[in-house]
């Protein structure tokens, strides 16, 4: 057991974000198991809906650091995989439009802005 403040308050934060790391994963495997399952009972619909659930899982798993991007991609190309072999066409998840953001321009009546004139550069002498 640590003795240091630190150490302790260590222990705590990495056991709080054990707890939270596992259920995340165990989301990703309960969303993969209800998609193996829907495509070994041939329902397109459904499985087309929870690939869609696992890739968004999966998605959040690797913004929040839980999963490596290289993992995730090999995990989402295998359900992509199995999906294309029950005939469903595989759909990216959407992302939201990112809005268009406009700089706001300087008024016209705005005074233009003076600047001093440079005085020319001294030469050196030796």
């Amino acid at each position: 057991m640590p003795i240091i403040k630190s150490a302790k308050k260590r222990v705590k934060v990495a056991k709080k974000a054990s707890i939270l790391n596992s259920k995340v994963k165990r989301a990703i495997r309960e969303a993969q198991k209800n998609l193996r399952s829907s495509i070994s009972l041939n329902k397109k619909d459904a499985a087309i809906e929870h690939g869609r659930s696992v890739q968004s899982s999966i998605d959040k798993a690797v913004k929040k650091g839980i999963l490596s991007k290289n993992k995730a991609a090999r995990k989402k190309a295998q359900l992509s995989a199995e999906l294309k072999k029950l005939g469903a066409k595989p759909t990216k998840v959407a992302s939201k439009p990112k809005a268009a953001v406009k700089k706001a321009q300087p008024k016209a009546t705005a005074k233009p802005k003076t600047t001093a004139a440079k005085k020319p550069a001294t030469k050196k002498t030796k």
